[in-house]
């Protein structure tokens, strides 16, 4: 409890100081400028990348001696020094005028090597394929599938993110992986089935509004919940809910718009797992999430900070820290991805960034997440620092560079004990990406 009121403390603090980038997401990606006569807006981008950790190996457990998988760079985990064409999409949007100037639509497709292509088994795929209708004052449409509203950190323009890799926070509990089983199968690597990337097929309504100086947004959505490119599988919607209110400071608009926004979350749904415990016995489970978050972009300052709470579903590392499908030294059980079905976690980052130059962008981030915090044999805690730079060569081209301070400990056993050992072993990692729009 104390460390959920530190979290809070710090949201506070940041949202009253110097606190990324205080954008209307869901009117920027779901809408078309008031008055657009454009009816085919091509664009996309492209991120090519070099990732590079030490590559310690796994010092005790079954799988001692072995590659770690936190130590391997996703989505292959195959090395851990490598080049990698992170994202490559390339999308259409616009109005349907002049034949209805109320109804817009978003295609985005890709074709890079991520989770959504990997874990999708498709070497291109939608990422984005939505209808807007505008018809109802108040209460705008978008139907199709397109992020839904939550955390700042996954609802944001991945091509203005400031960083390259995720929170912990977000990629454990938020960027969600799909699964048949929680793992106990000890003959088989639990490969996930689907891939979120923070989006679902559904309907949502939604709209903004002018009120005491501020600018409101809601959200309301229901979907599958079953991840990208997937109809429902049990047939349990997901249900989220969202709301921001931002203070705009002057004229400015589009993704670099300037203000304070402050935001509050909800999403639940159900997921169905086919092997449970041990068991070959389809069970259905509760996953629930919730966050708080404000951000704020201001001449050379922008900075962010964000709570994530999560309910059930959570991902649980894997067995003895290794690579998934890899033997353990006895031959007697293959590495899987766990999840813990009844699993409770929280987490939070602070994320603050200057101008030091025109072109030159310094940024430290700082994320913490207590993972599986109700069991105590599980309970994982994650602390990380991410010291970054970047290079602005013109509006849509930059380079980034990070580097990640990456720290993990078992708190409920002793420094001595194999799990501290394995996670002891967690190598800081280092990353530039090249990101090119056009």
């Amino acid at each position: 409890m104390q460390k959920l009121h530190l979290a809070l403390a710090l949201i506070l603090a940041a949202g009253t100081s110097v606190t990324a980038n205080a954008t209307n997401w869901l009117q920027l990606q779901g809408t078309e400028p008031a008055g657009s006569t454009d009816r085919f807006n091509l664009w996309g981008f492209i991120q090519p990348e070099y990732d590079y950790t030490a590559n310690s190996k796994l010092p005790a457990g079954p799988w001692a001696g072995q590659k770690a998988v936190f130590n391997q760079i996703a989505p292959d985990l195959k090395s851990s020094s490598t080049f990698n064409i992170r994202r490559a999409r390339v999308g259409v949007r616009g109005a349907n005028v002049p034949i209805d100037s109320k109804t817009n639509y978003f295609l985005l497709l890709e074709a890079g090597n991520n989770g959504i292509t990997k874990y999708g088994d498709s070497a291109v795929a939608a990422t984005d394929a939505s209808v807007t209708l505008n018809h109802i004052q108040h209460a705008r449409i978008r139907v199709g599938e397109f992020k839904y509203p939550g955390e700042e950190e996954g609802l944001q323009a991945i091509h203005v993110f400031n960083y390259i890799n995720f929170t912990a926070v977000t990629d454990q509990l938020l960027l969600e992986r799909f699964f048949d089983g929680d793992g106990s199968n000890t003959q088989d690597e639990n490969k996930p089935t689907g891939f979120g990337a923070f989006r679902d097929i559904g309907v949502q309504v939604f709209d903004w509004f002018d009120w005491l100086g501020f600018e409101h947004t809601y959200a309301a959505m229901i979907g599958n919940g079953n991840g990208l490119n997937r109809t429902d599988d049990n047939n349990n919607k997901d249900y989220y809910l969202y709301w921001a209110s931002e203070k705009v400071f002057g004229d400015s608009t589009g993704p670099q718009r300037e203000g304070w926004k402050l935001l509050a979350w909800y999403q639940k749904g159900e997921r169905t797992l086919k092997y449970v415990n041990g068991d070959n016995d389809k069970q259905d489970f509760d996953r629930k999430r919730w966050g708080l978050g404000t951000t704020y972009r201001k001449g050379k300052w922008r900075a962010a900070a964000e709570y994530v709470d999560a309910d059930g579903m959570v991902l649980n590392g894997t067995d003895g820290g290794a690579v998934p499908g890899s033997l353990n030294n006895a031959e007697t059980q293959v590495a899987s991805f766990n999840v813990s079905p009844d699993g409770k976690a929280n987490g939070y980052y602070l994320d603050l960034g200057y101008k030091v130059l025109p072109k030159l962008e310094l940024d430290l981030r700082y994320d913490y997440l207590d993972r599986v915090k109700n069991i105590a044999a599980d309970e994982r805690e994650f602390t990380n620092w991410t010291i970054g730079a970047q290079w602005f060569f013109n509006k849509k081209t930059r380079a980034l560079l990070n580097y990640e301070i990456r720290d993990a400990k078992a708190p409920n056993f002793a420094s001595s004990a194999p799990p501290n050992q394995i996670l002891d072993e967690t190598d800081n990692r280092a990353s530039v990406q090249i990101l090119a729009i056009f």
